[in-house]
């Protein structure tokens, strides 16, 4: 130990340097019997971690050499370097975690955190854990996020990051179907907030309109628009495009989702204008989608609006490293818009395109371009070929689980059947779409008991 090194630990704070100690330790995977040795004893390394004691100069480098690390590590916790290169590690985890790169975003993450507890960088640990958890649920592991997020949520620490925390964490558990526990969390969470400095943010927002999606699944409708309404005048009096975006949008989707498509589309406009207004290219290009498949369910449809703004997502999607899926989705709308403008080539073109492309990975998506290519062959008149566009959209969505977005395309393949002919199978999908909702028929009455009523 150096001269400087040794006037640093006479006047160091002992606690300060036994959580760094304790932290190097736990990182390392070992229990105290294992750091003290042969020669220091286990209570002695008990007292240095709880700053009961200060260990002299050999103490301190034997503790050090055994951890791994240098002495001036554990006596400045880090230096402004190695806080800079965990800092640009997390920084390299997030922009993974924004283009779609979940897995070298985990493992970029992993390994700052790592850095960050042994030099007891809280901050940059919390913040580590948070991208790890985002990381996770961007991976399909809504469990192992959750677990992630959960003591992030309730730390004491953390201030706007805790917030998003539990923005993610509400969202996980509404995806993975726990409404009751979304909602709790979330509530907690913003009862917590009220009254504070930073109950007036953007992220404060953000997480009122996320509970108020879990509330409109849960089916309280009515609670989600009035928590969304409220949302846009909080978010009204912030200086902030995300924010007001934000609330116009969810606002704009609960409206196109209980059917009044003419109240959703100013709101999914203003929104629109709002995002534009930032640099958040991908949630531009999602929205703009959004708008252009709701300008398609106008009574009329605005088909030349809807495509253009369907073909301007397309592009940004692109631009923006979207998935797949997005991207897929995207032209499935363009393609409805081609087949609504007359340009049944066209539709027939991109359906077999996105067919293709995500059979395997979104059947629910790829039974909806089924569908629409049968409703190509209808308007040509080849009602064989149309019929035989349905039926392949209904085997395709037998392999779909229940949710609502299945729901409404089985009952949408009833009617399309109905309108070939096909009524045993029109009424097949009905009974599908009643399942996927979550409808169940009720048991029938027993011969016996339906004689004793009839005497």
């Amino acid at each position: 130990m150096d001269v400087l090194e040794a006037d640093l630990l006479k006047v160091i704070d002992p606690s300060e340097l036994g959580q760094r100690i304790r932290a190097a330790r736990v990182a390392k995977g070992w229990n105290q019997t294992q750091l003290a040795g042969d020669d220091i004893s286990v209570g002695y390394v008990s007292r240095i971690e709880s700053g009961q004691r200060r260990p002299n100069s050999a103490t301190l480098d034997a503790l050090a050499a055994r951890l791994g690390v240098p002495t001036e590590h554990l006596l400045r916790g880090v230096t402004a370097r190695e806080y800079d290169e965990i800092k640009l590690t997390l920084d390299f985890a997030e922009l993974s975690l924004e283009t779609g790169q979940h897995l070298e975003a985990e493992s970029q993450a992993r390994q700052a955190v790592d850095r960050a507890a042994v030099a007891s960088q809280d901050e940059l640990v919390f913040r580590g854990n948070y991208i790890v958890a985002r990381a996770l649920e961007g991976q399909g592991n809504l469990d192992d996020a959750i677990l992630a997020l959960e003591p992030l949520v309730y730390a004491r620490q953390g201030g706007l990051l805790r917030i998003k925390c539990a923005i993610a964490m509400v969202r996980c558990l509404k995806v993975s179907g726990d409404l009751t526990r979304a909602i709790e969390v979330g509530e907690r969470v913003m009862a917590s907030l009220a009254g504070s400095h930073i109950d007036s943010c953007d992220e404060a927002v953000q997480l009122t309109v996320t509970v108020a999606s879990a509330y409109f699944h849960r089916g309280d409708t009515g609670h989600a628009v009035r928590m969304c309404r409220k949302a846009i005048v909080k978010a009204e009096g912030l200086d902030s495009s995300v924010a007001r975006a934000s609330a116009y949008w969810n606002a704009s989707v609960f409206e196109a989702q209980r059917g009044s498509v003419g109240n959703a589309v100013p709101l999914a406009e203003r929104a629109l204008a709002l995002l534009s207004e930032g640099e958040d290219s991908r949630n531009v290009a999602r929205l703009r989608s959004a708008l252009g498949s709701m300008q398609l369910e106008l009574d009329p449809p605005e088909v030349p609006e809807a495509l253009r703004n369907l073909e301007t997502a397309a592009e940004e999607l692109v631009w923006s490293s979207a998935g797949a899926h997005e991207i897929a989705a995207n032209n499935c709308c363009i393609a409805r818009a081609h087949y609504l403008a007359g340009d049944l080539s066209r539709a027939e073109e991109m359906c077999a395109e996105i067919i293709d492309a995500v059979k395997t990975e979104s059947p629910l998506l790829a039974a909806e371009a089924e569908a629409l290519a049968g409703q190509v062959a209808a308007a040509r008149g080849d009602a064989d070929s149309a019929a035989r566009g349905y039926r392949r959209a209904v085997f395709t969505l037998t392999s779909v689980g229940a949710d609502k977005d299945a729901a409404q395309l089985w009952f949408e393949l009833a009617d399309l059947l109905e309108d070939v002919g096909d009524v045993t199978a029109a009424r097949d999908a009905y009974r599908s779409a009643a399942a996927a909702s979550g409808l169940r028929a009720r048991p029938k009455v027993a011969a016996g008991v339906t004689q004793l009523l009839q005497r």
